[in-house]
C-alpha cells in the first residue's frame, strides 16, 4: 500500500489536457493530420456537402440526423469513413443539444485519439457557444478513470479540433478556450472523487490543493489539527474524532487581476465564499451505514470540496471578474473507541453547540464550522455545496440537485447557472414551520430533524450559521455519481458542481439586501417553487 501512495496520482487529467484547436475546413492540417472527423446532421433541412449524399440516400444508409444518433459514411474520395453524428430537429438546437451530440460523436470513435468535427453552419447557435458546448461534450465523454489499471482500455482524446468557417473562427476559438477549461474542471473533480479514500486523505488533498493554487493563481492556506482546535472548529474535529487521519481545513483564494481585485470598471470585485463538504469517506461512524453497495460510492461524499477546488483552478484562466474565497473542510467519518457518541454535544466555531443524535448526518457538522468562518469575512453571498442528503435524492432522483437560499436573485443565479451547464437543480423549500424540530433539550440545536423532510432539515440547520448573509446551498448527492453512463456523464463520479459554480462565479452580481416588506427571502417566496 505504501509502494501504490508514493506513485498514486490523484489528478491525472489535469497533468495531460488535449490540444483543442479552431480551423477553416480545407486549411493544412498539422502534423498527422486533424484525426477522424465528424460531421454534423440535422434531422431536418439541408445536408452538409461534406458527406456528397443527399437525405434521402442518407436515411437508406441508417442516417437520419435523429438526436444521439451516429453513423459511418465512406467519404466520396476515399480515406477512413466519417462519422455522422445527428443533432435531431433544427429548432430544438440549442447548446445543450450540441454538447449531448459532441458526446455522441466522441462515443463512436472511441478508438482515436485524434478528432475533428465540422461546427453546424447556420445552426442558430453562437458560434461561441456551439464551440464550447462541442469540445465539453467530446472531452467530457471520453473520460476515464484508469490510473490504477495496469492495462488501461480506454483512449483519450489528444487532440480536438473543430472547423469552422472563416466568418466565425475568432467567435469559436474564445468558445473552444472555455469550453476545454470548463471540461479540464470537471475532469479534475472527477479525478478527486474517483480517488480511493486510503490514498486521498485529507491530509494529501491539501498537498494536492496547494500544488494547484501554486500553479493556478490561488492562494492556499491549509489548517491542520492543533490549528483547529484553537479555532473552535468543534463540528470538524467531532466527525474526526474517530479517524486515523487527522483532518485538514483548505482555504482558498482568489483574486482577479487588477490592484486589490478591483473590477474592470475600477470598483471593488464582487465577492463570493464558498463552502465544500471534503467528507473523504463517510462510513456514517457509529451511525453505520448498512452493509450494501453504497459503502462503495462513499469515496464520493467529498465531491463538494473537489468541485470548489476544480472549478476555482480554472478562475484566472477564465478571467473570473469575481473575487472567491473557497473552504475545503476535509475528514472522514469512521467509528472506533474515540469516535463521537450519539448524544454528545459538540461546539461550532462561534459557540454553539449542536446535540448529535446521528452520526451519520455530519457533512452538515464540519461545513457549520466553515459558514461561521465566512460570515468573519466581508462577502457579498455564501454558496455551499454537498452529497449532503439522501432526502434531495429521494425527492428529485439521481439526476437532479437540490437547491435552497434565503435570497431569491441569489438561488435564480444559481439555477441560471445550472441551466446553462446543464447541470440540473431545482429549488426546494427552505420552510421555517419546519425549523423547530431541530431544536434540542440540551444544546442550542440537534444535527436532525424528523422523519420526513431531511434535505429541508439539513438545509434549516446550515441556515442557522450564515448569520443573514445572501446564502445558497446545493445539495448534491444525487447526481454526483452515475451507476451507467449517459452521454457526456461517466458511469462513476461525475463531477457535478464544477461547470455549475464555474458559470456562477464568471455571471455573479451581488445579490444585496431585501426591501423592507418585499417578503424577499421570506418562506411565502419560496414553498411553491
Amino acid at each position: 500500500m505504501a509502494d501504490l501512495r508514493d506513485r498514486f496520482d490523484p489528478i491525472p487529467s489535469w497533468a495531460r489536457p488535449p490540444e483543442v484547436l479552431v480551423a477553416v475546413p480545407g486549411g493544412a492540417p498539422g502534423a498527422g493530420g486533424h484525426g477522424r472527423l465528424g460531421v454534423p446532421l440535422p434531422a431536418e433541412g439541408d445536408v452538409p456537402p461534406e458527406l456528397g449524399l443527399g437525405r434521402e440516400q442518407l436515411a437508406a444508409a441508417g442516417l437520419t440526423g435523429e438526436a444521439g444518433t451516429t453513423g459511418l459514411l465512406a467519404r466520396p474520395g476515399g480515406g477512413p469513413p466519417l462519422v455522422v453524428f445527428g443533432t435531431g430537429a433544427p429548432e430544438a438546437l440549442d447548446a445543450t443539444a450540441l454538447r449531448d451530440a459532441g458526446a455522441a460523436f466522441a462515443g463512436a470513435a472511441a478508438q482515436e485519439g485524434r478528432l475533428a468535427l465540422l461546427l453546424p453552419a447556420d445552426s442558430g447557435v453562437d458560434p461561441a457557444a456551439a464551440a464550447q458546448a462541442l469540445v465539453e461534450g467530446v472531452l467530457l465523454a471520453r473520460y476515464r478513470f484508469e490510473v490504477l489499471k495496469r492495462s488501461p482500455q480506454a483512449v483519450p482524446v489528444v487532440a480536438l479540433t473543430l472547423l469552422v468557417a472563416g466568418p466565425d473562427v475568432a467567435d469559436a476559438e474564445r468558445g473552444a478556450r472555455r469550453g476545454l477549461l470548463f471540461a479540464r474542471a470537471t475532469m479534475l473533480a472527477r479525478d478527486l472523487a474517483n480517488s480511493p479514500p486510503s490514498l486521498l486523505t485529507a491530509a494529501v488533498l491539501a498537498e494536492v490543493a496547494s500544488g494547484l493554487a501554486a500553479d493556478t493563481g490561488l492562494t492556499a492556506e491549509v489548517f491542520d489539527q492543533a490549528q483547529l482546535v484553537a479555532m473552535g472548529c468543534g463540528g470538524l474535529l467531532g466527525v474526526n474524532a474517530g479517524s486515523a487521519d487527522p483532518a485538514r481545513m483548505i482555504k482558498l483564494s482568489y483574486t482577479p487581476a487588477g490592484a486589490a481585485g478591483a473590477g474592470p470598471a475600477g470598483d471593488a470585485a464582487a465577492r463570493v465564499t464558498l463552502v465544500g463538504k471534503g467528507v473523504m469517506y463517510d462510513s456514517g461512524g457509529i451511525s453505520l451505514k448498512p452493509a450494501d453497495a453504497v459503502h462503495a460510492t462513499m469515496k464520493n461524499d467529498m465531491s463538494g470540496a473537489g468541485a470548489i477546488l476544480a472549478a476555482m483552478s480554472v478562475l484566472r484562466e477564465l478571467d473570473c471578474p469575481t473575487a472567491v474565497t473557497g473552504y475545503l473542510m476535509c475528514t472522514d467519518n469512521m467509528p472506533s473507541g474515540t469516535a463521537t457518541k450519539l448524544g454528545d454535544v459538540l461546539s461550532i466555531r462561534g459557540g454553539t453547540t449542536v446535540e448529535v443524535i446521528n452520526t451519520d448526518a455530519e457533512g452538515r457538522l464540519i461545513m457549520a464550522d466553515a459558514l461561521v468562518l465566512a460570515t468573519e469575512e466581508p462577502t457579498d453571498a455564501i454558496v455551499d455545496i454537498a452529497t449532503l442528503t439522501g432526502a434531495a435524492m429521494r425527492a428529485l432522483g439521481a439526476e437532479i440537485a437540490g437547491v435552497f437560499g434565503n435570497r431569491q436573485p441569489l438561488v435564480e443565479q444559481v439555477l441560471a447557472a445550472a441551466r446553462a451547464t446543464d447541470e440540473p437543480a431545482w429549488q426546494l423549500p427552505l420552510s421555517r414551520r419546519y425549523r423547530a424540530e431541530l431544536d434540542s433539550d440540551v444544546a442550542d440545536v440537534k444535527n436532525m430533524g424528523g422523519p420526513n423532510g431531511g434535505a429541508i432539515h439539513a438545509a434549516l440547520f446550515l441556515e442557522d450559521f450564515v448569520a443573514g448573509a445572501p446564502w445558497a446551498h446545493l445539495d448534491i448527492a444525487g447526481p454526483a455519481q452515475n451507476d451507467r453512463a449517459t452521454g457526456w456523464r461517466p458511469k462513476g463520479c461525475t463531477g457535478f458542481g464544477a461547470r455549475l459554480l464555474t458559470e456562477f462565479l464568471l455571471g455573479f452580481t451581488p445579490p444585496g439586501r431585501p426591501e423592507p416588506g418585499s417578503g424577499e427571502g421570506g418562506e411565502a417566496a419560496r414553498d411553491e417553487r
